[in-house]
């Protein structure tokens, strides 16, 4: 479907400055074209204004990364590959100033002992986004397992992190095929949303509160056993 600017902006609730500030800053396509004066915005308008909004507004994103994000969208953003793209950096969780290490460099830098960065890596306790290409996120799970070793505790629950992890992740893959299977053009922005706010709310929400409970319910032990 096609919308003259008056029409997005109503359709959407973004004003046209804000609009025409976008396609200057290359976050959306130009408009096509009829006459000089003449111009029509599509659907893909209206789906890339609202996830553009969205992710300024809950995740604090710059220009500068979407335009990264969105420079590598399919021709439709809404087609079923292109829907996850714009989760993949956030969920690496790796600032883009991070310093990165090969693996010789890594070892180097933190004096780190290559049989247990092996093993680490073969438990999947590491995992680096890219093979060969380290960083401080690493460097820190190293510091944590420094932790266990100095009160004498091995890092099995570690890997029983890593195995619920891997039974989560099959969860949240299902569901975004199933997402996919049933998006339209009606429903996309809702579907995306529900992506979104399932990983980066629900999900800690959900879990620390499990948390909660099971150490609530060890004080609870506690003081009944004192009283």
């Amino acid at each position: 479907m096609e919308y003259k600017i008056s029409e997005l902006v109503k359709k959407t609730k973004i004003p046209k400055s804000t609009i025409l500030y976008y396609i200057r800053e290359g976050l959306l396509p130009e408009a096509k074209k009829l006459k000089s004066n003449v111009h029509r915005y599509s659907d893909e308008h209206v789906e890339l204004l609202g996830y553009i909004e969205y992710m300024k507004k809950h995740f604090g994103s710059t220009n500068e990364q979407l335009r990264q994000i969105l420079q590598n969208r399919n021709q439709s953003f809404s087609s079923s590959s292109s829907m996850i793209t714009p989760l993949m950096n956030t969920l690496c969780d790796i600032p883009a100033d991070a310093k990165h290490y090969t693996k010789d460099e890594f070892i180097d830098a933190y004096k780190v002992d290559e049989v247990l960065l092996d093993q680490l890596l073969k438990d999947e306790i590491l995992s680096p986004i890219h093979a060969d290409d380290f960083t401080d996120k690493e460097a820190s799970i190293l510091k944590l397992i420094d932790y266990f070793t100095a009160v004498g505790i091995e890092y099995e629950i570690l890997k029983l992190y890593v195995f619920h992890a891997k039974a989560l992740s099959l969860l949240e893959q299902r569901m975004q095929v199933q997402l996919c299977g049933i998006r339209n053009e009606e429903n996309f922005p809702t579907l995306w949303k529900i992506v979104f706010e399932t990983l980066f709310y629900a999900k800690p929400y959900i879990f620390n509160r499990q948390t909660y409970k099971a150490f609530f319910s060890t004080l609870e032990n506690e003081i009944l056993k004192e009283s």
